[in-house]
């Protein structure tokens, strides 16, 4: 089942016209999803409430590198999208390799871009791409005391 969540962009902008031939609303976020939490687990939740289909794009191992530094990532993509893929929220795992999912969004135009509350809706990419045709931008509340840095730094200080 976790494999049959996990596909490229060409395989899942096929899945995504046939789905909006059934008057499916496409959900899309995105992230690095280094090390699963509690709070990555609750923002799929909520993010999963505002579409019927949550499609969760995955950076690869080089762009998270480029975004978070050389010793990014911790878990490399094919665990971080088994992990996205198996939870109950995520319908797609697709990974990207850009240093953004504009590409990704531009080519699968959800019905809505969901994002972090660490975010602006004005700064979220694709934003302005989603409202040219119809679609929404959602800001979703983080859960606190939750974060992938928080846990390396953590491991850092108790292994020293």
């Amino acid at each position: 089942m976790i494999n049959a969540k996990i596909k490229n962009l060409k395989q899942l902008e096929l899945i995504i016209r046939k789905l909006r031939k059934r008057n499916k609303t496409i959900g899309f976020t995105n992230g690095c999803f280094d090390i699963i939490h509690a709070g990555h687990v609750k923002y799929l939740e909520a993010a999963k409430k505002k579409c019927h289909i949550l499609v969760v794009a995955l950076n690869t191992d080089s762009s998270v590198k480029r975004i978070k530094g050389n010793k990014r990532p911790i878990t490399p993509l094919k665990g971080r999208l088994a992990v996205i893929a198996a939870l109950e929220s995520t319908d797609y795992a697709v990974p990207f390799k850009e240093k953004t999912p504009l590409k990704v969004i531009k080519l699968l135009k959800p019905d809505v871009i969901i994002k972090g509350s660490d975010w602006k809706k004005t700064d979220i990419v694709g934003s302005d791409f989603v409202k040219s045709y119809g679609g929404k931008t959602a800001v979703i509340s983080f859960l606190k005391g939750y974060s992938t840095s928080g846990i390396i730094k953590s491991i850092k200080k108790d292994t020293l």
